[in-house]
């Protein structure tokens, strides 16, 4: 849900807000974020141990990083995500304060509440910003929108029940039933 604009959001007011409360920034609108359900939980850490474990087992040079990890899509103070998960191919973006750059490849896990910001509002972002993949699990229709930001063609919607290839990597599928099992 995003706050009424009375003004443009900085990433100064991201710092400023209570200890506890998460919000993303988009274009100077800031989206106030509720605390995620157990299953929406459970899909992340599951996917990003997934996502790890073939990194890892490929000897890859890309890092993972589950939410809440703060990713600075442009170089302003007005666009700050928190994706819920981010794979990171170049490490030259990552700082202690987080990315500085598009991340190669984002997942975004659906809210019930505010489905319209993932399928919309960051896809639109996320294409600008130079993403390369962009997955977006939604956990009520058990439905995955994988969008290959390269290759436009190969974007699709998959069920949790298939083997859902993974875009930046020509070896890797994902099948989100197997996992949740």
């Amino acid at each position: 849900m995003a706050l009424t604009q009375e003004k443009v959001y900085t990433i100064d007011d991201i710092y400023a807000l209570p200890e506890g409360q998460r919000a993303e920034l988009i274009d100077g609108r800031m989206y106030m974020m509720a605390p995620p359900s157990m299953r929406h939980q459970r899909i992340l850490m599951n996917l990003a141990g997934e996502i790890r474990e073939h990194i890892k087992k490929h000897h890859g040079s890309c890092e993972v990083f589950p939410a809440p990890f703060a990713v600075f899509l442009n170089e302003d103070d007005i666009n700050y995500v928190e994706p819920d998960i981010s794979v990171i191919c170049d490490r030259n973006k990552l700082t202690e304060k987080g990315c500085n750059g598009a991340p190669d490849w984002i997942i975004e896990i659906t809210s019930p509440t505010n489905p319209q910001n993932d399928y919309a509002v960051k896809l639109f972002k996320y294409r600008t910003a130079n993403v390369r993949e962009y997955w977006i699990v939604n956990p009520q229709k058990e439905t995955v929108m994988v969008y290959d930001l390269e290759r436009e063609e190969r974007s699709n919607q998959y069920d949790f029940e298939e083997d859902i290839p993974v875009c930046i990597y020509d070896d890797f599928y994902i099948n989100i039933a197997d996992l949740l099992s």
